[in-house]
Protein backbone atom coordinates (compact mmCIF):
# COMPACT_ATOMS: atom_id res chain seq x y z
CA UNK A 1 0.00 0.00 0.00
CA UNK A 2 2.85 2.23 0.81
CA UNK A 3 4.83 1.91 -2.59
CA UNK A 4 1.16 2.60 -4.69
CA UNK A 5 0.98 5.75 -2.54
CA UNK A 6 4.55 6.87 -2.80
CA UNK A 7 3.97 5.81 -7.01
CA UNK A 8 0.87 8.27 -6.84
CA UNK A 9 2.64 10.44 -4.80
CA UNK A 10 5.57 10.93 -7.72
CA UNK A 11 2.56 11.07 -10.72
CA UNK A 12 0.84 13.73 -9.27
CA UNK A 13 4.62 15.78 -8.66
CA UNK A 14 5.76 14.88 -11.73
CA UNK A 15 2.46 15.65 -13.67
CA UNK A 16 2.43 18.98 -12.04
CA UNK A 17 6.33 19.84 -11.95
CA UNK A 18 6.40 18.83 -16.01
CA UNK A 19 3.44 21.26 -16.83
CA UNK A 20 4.96 23.86 -14.96
CA UNK A 21 8.19 23.20 -16.45
CA UNK A 22 6.86 23.54 -19.95
CA UNK A 23 5.17 27.13 -19.06
CA UNK A 24 8.08 28.54 -17.65
CA UNK A 25 10.04 27.02 -20.86
CA UNK A 26 7.42 28.57 -23.48
CA UNK A 27 7.58 32.17 -21.18
CA UNK A 28 11.95 32.09 -21.42
CA UNK A 29 11.46 31.24 -25.24
CA UNK A 30 8.67 33.71 -25.96
CA UNK A 31 11.06 36.30 -24.13
CA UNK A 32 14.35 35.55 -25.92
CA UNK A 33 12.41 35.50 -29.09
CA UNK A 34 11.29 39.01 -28.30
CA UNK A 35 14.69 40.36 -27.07
CA UNK A 36 16.36 39.08 -30.68
CA UNK A 37 13.95 40.95 -32.35
CA UNK A 38 15.11 43.83 -30.67
CA UNK A 39 18.83 43.07 -29.58
CA UNK A 40 21.56 44.29 -31.28
CA UNK A 41 23.44 41.45 -32.76
CA UNK A 42 26.95 41.66 -32.61
CA UNK A 43 29.97 39.40 -31.83
CA UNK A 44 30.62 40.45 -28.30
CA UNK A 45 26.71 41.68 -26.07
CA UNK A 46 28.68 41.15 -23.15
CA UNK A 47 30.93 44.15 -23.83
CA UNK A 48 27.71 46.18 -24.73
CA UNK A 49 25.84 45.15 -21.54
CA UNK A 50 28.75 45.63 -18.93
CA UNK A 51 31.62 47.04 -20.59
CA UNK A 52 33.86 46.76 -17.55
CA UNK A 53 33.50 43.20 -17.11
CA UNK A 54 32.68 42.28 -20.40
CA UNK A 55 36.41 42.28 -21.92
CA UNK A 56 37.19 38.99 -20.65
CA UNK A 57 34.90 36.78 -21.82
CA UNK A 58 33.46 37.26 -25.68
CA UNK A 59 29.81 36.10 -26.18
CA UNK A 60 27.82 36.31 -29.33
CA UNK A 61 23.71 37.56 -28.88
CA UNK A 62 22.95 34.76 -30.17
CA UNK A 63 24.54 32.90 -27.73
CA UNK A 64 23.69 35.02 -24.93
CA UNK A 65 19.94 34.88 -25.61
CA UNK A 66 19.32 31.52 -26.31
CA UNK A 67 21.30 29.46 -23.88
CA UNK A 68 18.92 29.25 -21.20
CA UNK A 69 16.17 28.67 -23.02
CA UNK A 70 17.21 25.70 -24.63
CA UNK A 71 18.81 24.02 -21.54
CA UNK A 72 14.95 24.78 -20.04
CA UNK A 73 13.57 22.96 -23.27
CA UNK A 74 16.42 20.42 -23.06
CA UNK A 75 15.19 19.71 -19.17
CA UNK A 76 11.48 19.58 -20.09
CA UNK A 77 11.90 17.25 -22.75
CA UNK A 78 14.24 14.81 -20.76
CA UNK A 79 12.04 14.66 -17.28
CA UNK A 80 8.73 13.77 -19.94
CA UNK A 81 10.51 11.21 -21.88
CA UNK A 82 12.14 9.80 -18.95
CA UNK A 83 9.54 9.72 -16.48
CA UNK A 84 10.10 6.38 -15.60
CA UNK A 85 13.89 6.55 -15.53
CA UNK A 86 13.25 9.52 -12.68
CA UNK A 87 10.89 7.19 -10.88
CA UNK A 88 13.38 4.24 -10.72
CA UNK A 89 16.25 6.80 -10.10
CA UNK A 90 14.59 8.82 -6.64
CA UNK A 91 18.19 9.80 -4.47
CA UNK A 92 16.19 11.30 -1.79
CA UNK A 93 13.81 9.49 0.49
CA UNK A 94 11.01 12.26 0.09
CA UNK A 95 9.56 12.49 -3.40
CA UNK A 96 7.95 16.07 -2.60
CA UNK A 97 11.76 17.06 -1.59
CA UNK A 98 13.41 16.00 -4.45
CA UNK A 99 10.61 17.51 -6.81
CA UNK A 100 11.41 20.72 -4.56
CA UNK A 101 15.22 20.53 -5.32
CA UNK A 102 14.28 20.49 -8.97
CA UNK A 103 12.13 23.60 -8.59
CA UNK A 104 14.48 25.74 -7.25
CA UNK A 105 17.47 24.89 -9.75
CA UNK A 106 14.77 25.34 -12.72
CA UNK A 107 13.04 28.02 -11.22
CA UNK A 108 17.18 29.61 -11.40
CA UNK A 109 17.39 28.19 -14.89
CA UNK A 110 14.16 30.28 -16.00
CA UNK A 111 15.30 33.54 -14.01
CA UNK A 112 18.70 33.28 -15.94
CA UNK A 113 16.88 33.39 -18.86
CA UNK A 114 14.81 36.32 -18.60
CA UNK A 115 17.62 38.51 -17.13
CA UNK A 116 19.56 37.75 -19.86
CA UNK A 117 16.57 38.77 -22.58
CA UNK A 118 15.79 42.04 -20.70
CA UNK A 119 19.72 42.67 -20.00
CA UNK A 120 20.24 42.39 -23.92
CA UNK A 121 17.20 44.52 -24.55
CA UNK A 122 18.44 47.24 -22.41
CA UNK A 123 21.71 47.07 -24.24
CA UNK A 124 19.68 48.04 -27.35
CA UNK A 125 18.53 51.18 -25.64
Amino acid sequence: MIARQASDDFSRLHRAFSFHLGVATGLAWLTALYAAAYAPWVRNIRALIDPVAGLDRVESTFSYIFAMPAVLALAWVSIVAGRESLRRAQTLPNVAVEFAAAAVVAFGVFYLAIDRAIAALFAAV
